[in-house]
């Protein structure tokens, strides 16, 4: 196995290096409606770890995240504060598909491929894949099974004992020349292969082994957070006390020409639209001040400024996600919302248990935690005269005692 000895950044010549991370995957063993890259470790979201390894290191020039459109916002808040360029790819339906993509957007000389829910990568297992670049097309960190494997005749009994010598559990970053890998990728489409060494294999590479590290699993299982906690810097968490924030939010827009409202997250028929820089949704607005304010994170206008075009049109439902994964971050749980939206049109009535369930379908807590009410100001006023509409929040979420904000 090549060791993980330290690398010559000064060398002339050196191959330009493209990090891709894989993080499309929706998570369905994880059991939990976020995917488990995006699950807060120690205080930041799992991806971010990762992240913070390779931008770190001095032989990485970009890095790109394939992830699923509905998270990239998610992967934005990961790559706060880092200085390495990054770009942001759609992955695709599977694997394979998300790597061909990433490999799109890079022109690299050699490329590394990484999981994002293994955020136990050091610099020591990436420098060990580096050098065995040197002279391979292709290499893999890898550990030696330690256990004893078993066959079975597929009704729960032994048949047989396999012999575990020269077997390796596979981790990443996986690196190779990136000129092979996309002629791989291209030759193995059709074909269903579960890493980026198989890919090479199928096309004839041999891959060097290199040395993994423990730390450096993938989280599968919502447990497996719980067990990536003791190699934090901090070490495991302690037991806490809890106490309960409230924060509150306001907000309003004026009408325009238009024939439907976005309100709460539902589309309403009416005679005009709502005015916004966004789609102007001053229910979901309100909500996402009222959480951000119950841990101190600021308002809506700090973390999304209207002077930004990427938030030009944008669906509100995005701001409230972020604001959910801000309480995530600071384990925080949200007890209740209740949203006020003040109007003399349209009637909310008829609409008001969809809105329920919308805001706790972003939010992911149950329904019966979410009020959404209306009422008018009895035609005072520039809601009363029908020149936009109103709304108020108010949110009660429970926090670790003593949390930093």
């Amino acid at each position: 196995m090549s060791r993980a000895d330290e690398l010559d950044v000064t060398m002339s010549n050196r191959p330009s290096i493209s990090v891709i991370i894989v993080a499309a995957g929706q998570g369905r063993r994880f059991g939990d409606p976020v995917p488990k890259q995006y699950h807060p470790l120690g205080g930041k979201p799992v991806l971010a770890h990762s992240l913070a390894v390779f931008a770190a290191h001095p032989r990485v020039d970009q890095i790109v995240v394939a992830a699923h459109r509905d998270w990239f916002w998610a992967v934005t808040l990961a790559a706060t504060g880092l200085d390495t360029p990054l770009k942001i790819v759609a992955g695709g339906e599977n694997r394979q598909d998300s790597v061909r993509r990433g490999l799109e957007a890079v022109s690299s000389d050699w490329v590394l491929i990484h999981d994002a829910v293994r955020p136990g990568v050091t610099a020591d297992v990436i420098n060990g894949v580096l050098r065995a670049l040197e002279d391979h097309a292709g290499a893999v960190p890898a550990l030696p099974l330690a256990d004893t494997l078993k066959r079975d005749d597929g009704t729960g009994m032994v048949t047989g004992t396999q012999d575990r010598a020269h077997l390796w559990r596979a981790q990443t970053p996986q690196g190779f020349h990136a000129a092979l890998l996309r002629t791989a990728h291209h030759q193995a489409r059709g074909l269903e292969l579960t890493d980026d060494c198989a890919v090479m294999e199928a096309a004839g590479h041999k891959v060097a082994l290199t040395e993994g590290e423990w730390r450096n699993d993938k989280i599968t299982r919502a447990d497996d957070l719980d067990r990536a906690l003791t190699w934090l810097p901090s070490g495991p968490p302690r037991i806490r006390q809890w106490e309960y924030r409230t924060g509150s939010g306001y907000d309003v827009h004026r009408f325009e020409d238009g024939d439907t409202c976005c309100l709460c997250g539902i589309t309403v028929p009416h005679d005009r639209a709502l005015q916004g820089h966004s789609d102007a949704d001053v229910g979901l607005h309100a909500l996402t001040d009222a959480l951000l304010g119950a841990v101190g994170a600021g308002d809506i206008g700090q973390h999304f400024p209207p002077s930004d075009d990427r938030w030009r049109g944008a669906a509100s439902d995005v701001f409230l996600k972020h604001a959910g994964l801000q309480l995530r971050l600071r384990e925080a749980e949200i007890a209740n919302v209740d949203v006020t939206l003040i109007c003399e049109r349209p009637k909310i009535g008829p609409y008001r248990e969809a809105m329920r369930a919308r805001l706790a379908g972003i939010l992911q807590i149950d329904k019966n935690r979410v009020s959404v009410k209306a009422t008018t100001t009895e035609k005072l006023g520039f809601t009363g005269r029908q020149e936009g509409i109103a709304a108020q929040a108010l949110a009660t979420v429970r926090l670790p005692y003593g949390a930093d904000s």
